[in-house]
């Protein structure tokens, strides 16, 4: 009797060729390379960084191309693509702090955070306390002004009129308003306030309606997008169990959605915090401090820094980089708390 032999199918490989993986380390130097060849020929710092970025974009899907195949390149192109867009980003900003901690840090002292420009002559001690000064009194009131206003459009929106006329209108304001430039708000203020109290008025509380104006839309945006995150099965629950609409609202909607709605309003008041043009225009500048935000010009820090940046002094300018400084570190609190804030009142989901 004759055995045949099964013959058995070729094993069939699931995986294929690939780059190693020290290959993008070696494109990486190679495209480093490039751009010390373009500096050394004489091009820019910028176009040799243009150069070395080009030739890593390229070399590394084409070397993927030829061993991996077509879909490998392609995603390796479209991942260095992301990255060299992450890093076009994030290298202006780290100029950018860079530049200010760099020009600002050395102004900065307590004597500096605690006297004024008033009487300050030449080269004599000046600060910008009354700008300090000025820039909370009137972002604070612009706040007190924007929150209640955004948060309770944003709750008729989502609560009241879905599908009414009026809901569609207000959103479509609420809509122009998100993109109106700032001094056309510091415009609308000065001019009412001009038919109000005359043409000579300027004081603080115009600079906080002006801010208001642009701190309104991204208030109620930002609640509207809280209030549609909180489950309808919540409201069904309340409901079911007698509860009025409004208590619903009061008692359940918003503490479910209290920790993004304070993040918004937060990175609301950093949105407009540095705004130069409306107070410019409406609350105007002086050098001494008032506290008074309905008598008076009153200085705030964006304003400080363009007026002593126009100075063209080499103090102006120090003490311009300094305010910039103070204000990017206010910016960043704001920001920081409005984190904290949120995670502290987030709702909790966890046993």
């Amino acid at each position: 009797m004759t055995v045949v032999e099964e013959q058995r199918p070729a094993a069939i490989a699931l995986t294929g060729p690939r780059l190693p993986k020290w290959a993008p380390v070696l494109i990486g130097v190679m495209a480093v390379a490039v751009a010390a060849f373009g500096l050394l020929i004489g091009t820019s710092l910028a176009l040799a960084v243009f150069l070395g970025v080009a030739a890593f974009t390229v070399g590394l899907p084409l070397w993927a191309y030829t061993v991996e195949g077509r879909r490998s390149a392609v995603d390796r192109l479209a991942t260095t693509l992301v990255w060299a867009a992450f890093g076009a980003a994030l290298l202006p900003l780290a100029w950018l702090l860079v530049t200010v901690v760099t020009n600002g840090a050395p102004v900065l002292s307590p004597e500096f955070m605690t006297y004024s420009m008033r009487n300050v002559i030449g080269d004599d001690q000046g600060g910008l306390y009354h700008a300090l000064i000025g820039t909370l009194l009137v972002t604070g009131m612009a706040t007190l002004i924007s929150v209640p206003v955004g948060i309770f459009a944003a709750i008729y929106l989502i609560e009241y009129g879905k599908g009414k006329r009026l809901a569609r209108v207000l959103t479509f304001l609420v809509d122009v308003m998100t993109g109106i430039p700032s001094i056309v708000a510091g415009l609308f203020a000065l001019s009412l306030f001009v038919l109000i109290l005359g043409p000579a008025v300027r004081f603080g509380f115009g600079g906080a309606v002006a801010l208001s104006l642009l701190m309104i839309p991204t208030v109620v945006r930002s609640t509207e997008e809280m209030l549609r995150l909180v489950p309808d099965d919540l409201r069904e629950a309340s409901y079911a169990l007698g509860v009025p609409k409004w208590r619903t609202i009061v008692g359940v909607v918003i503490p479910t959605a209290f920790g993004g709605i304070v993040t918004g309003v937060v990175l609301a008041i950093s949105r407009v915090i540095g705004e130069t043009a409306p107070l410019l225009v409406v609350a105007g500048f002086t050098d001494s401090v008032n506290t008074n935000l309905f008598d008076g010009r009153m200085m705030t820090l964006p304003v400080f820094i363009y007026t002593q940046y126009t100075t063209s002094t080499d103090k102006g300018l120090s003490y311009a980089w300094a305010g910039a400084m103070v204000l990017i570190i206010i910016v960043m609190v704001l920001n920081l708390l409005a984190r904290v804030i949120g995670k502290i009142f987030a709702p909790k989901t966890g046993r």
